[in-house]
């Protein structure tokens, strides 16, 4: 199990190394991550500059859908809500 976990986690550093950006909604829809947050850390231990920033939920949402089918629920106001973006600085 620590090996299938140790893979996942490894695509999200891949995907934040590609240069793409990434919000704990990604981490867990689009690579079953739920500790985006140790992810980050780990990172930023080892070195690596990451950069943050707040965006609209709808952004996420819109690059989760480009792999995944998602759809929150009617009465979730995704208007207001803002995640944490993370990418890697060069």
């Amino acid at each position: 199990m620590k090996t299938f976990r140790h893979g996942l986690v490894l695509a999200v550093r891949e995907h934040l190394a590609e240069g793409r950006p990434i919000t704990h909604l990604e981490a867990l829809t689009m690579f079953g991550v739920p500790g985006l947050t140790k992810v980050i850390s780990d990172l930023r231990r080892e070195g690596w500059v990451i950069k943050s920033q707040t965006v609209p939920y709808m952004a996420a949402l819109a690059r989760v859908n480009q792999v995944a089918k998602f759809i929150p629920p009617a009465n979730l106001p995704i208007r207001e809500i803002r995640l944490t973006e993370y990418w890697m600085s060069k």
